[in-house]
């Protein structure tokens, strides 16, 4: 298999992922190369309907998808569904069917080696916190447990593993691109809540926000790890931000702000700079 010259890295971040598609759709118009895709949580979905069919059409239907979600079609916590899935012992509050019918609704593959692209799927062995590349098994099992947040979604068992999401172990999986000795990383992470208030109320909700701000310092290391000897772009995210990672009833304006932004970076050069976008940093408004 050839070595990849430029990989695409796709983060994870709830219904923030949105802006993952306004991103992409400015990529693909401008004809960026992608010469294999990495995706974790969200980004692993966003990255698999990427690789899968990575052109205009595939993305027009990634954001038909994205903007006809509510949050009850990923995340279906009523209080009596939430109550009997916590004393059915799985140790989460959700069933994954919602997460699978999802998947199914995204993608007519089989097999993550059928993708167009090369795709590598980050999930995290939940015994140990090790990173898994998935990159040959069946898609459903590799997206459902790249997205398995821990006690919202129960874990998946596959290959002898208890796998969860991946952004516990890489929320950025910067690593793995690098382990494949791509010549240019282009990274697109979803950012964080920076102009919300207050911290979104829920527990689930909390609990993600939390997760997310601390995650983003991890992003932020990677890229001061690797930057040194790798040629490392990332597209800055959405500033100011105020829709946290449970609304899911801002995507399509985040969709469409997202892509606006994206061909203004590209316009300006950024696909030939390697700095760390201030809207990454940690920050308020």
């Amino acid at each position: 298999m050839a070595k990849p010259r430029t990989a695409w890295v796709l983060a994870g971040g709830g219904s923030l992922g949105a802006i993952q598609v306004g991103m992409l759709k400015a990529l693909v118009a401008a004809q960026v190369p992608c010469d294999a895709v990495v995706g974790a949580s969200v980004g692993a979905l966003n990255g698999a309907v990427l690789a899968a069919r990575p052109d205009a059409d595939g993305l027009a239907d990634l954001e038909r998808l994205w903007c006809s979600l509510r949050r009850n079609d990923v995340f279906p916590l009523s209080l009596p569904s939430v109550l009997r899935h916590w004393l059915s012992g799985t140790g989460a509050i959700s069933s994954s069917g919602a997460l699978r019918r999802l998947i199914g609704h995204a993608l007519t593959i089989k097999r993550l080696q059928d993708t167009r692209i090369p795709l590598t799927v980050i999930a995290t062995d939940l015994l140990n916190g090790e990173e898994i590349r998935l990159s040959e098994c069946a898609i459903e099992p590799a997206l459902m447990a790249s997205a398995a947040i821990p006690a919202v979604f129960p874990p998946v068992h596959h290959d002898g593993r208890w796998l969860a999401d991946g952004g516990i172990a890489s929320h950025t999986p910067i690593a793995a691109a690098i382990a494949q000795d791509a010549e240019r990383v282009l990274v697109l992470p979803t950012g964080m809540s920076c102009a919300l208030r207050e911290p979104p109320r829920g527990v689930a909700a909390a609990a993600l926000h939390a997760l997310n701000l601390l995650i983003m310092r991890q992003v932020i290391d990677d890229i001061r790890r690797f930057g040194s000897a790798h040629k490392i772009a990332v597209v800055p995210p959405l500033c100011p931000l105020n829709v946290n990672i449970f609304d899911f009833s801002q995507t399509a304006g985040l969709i469409q702000r997202a892509e606006a932004a994206t061909h203004t970076w590209l316009d300006s050069g950024g696909l030939d700079h390697s700095t760390i976008p201030e809207t990454l940093k940690p920050h308020r408004h």
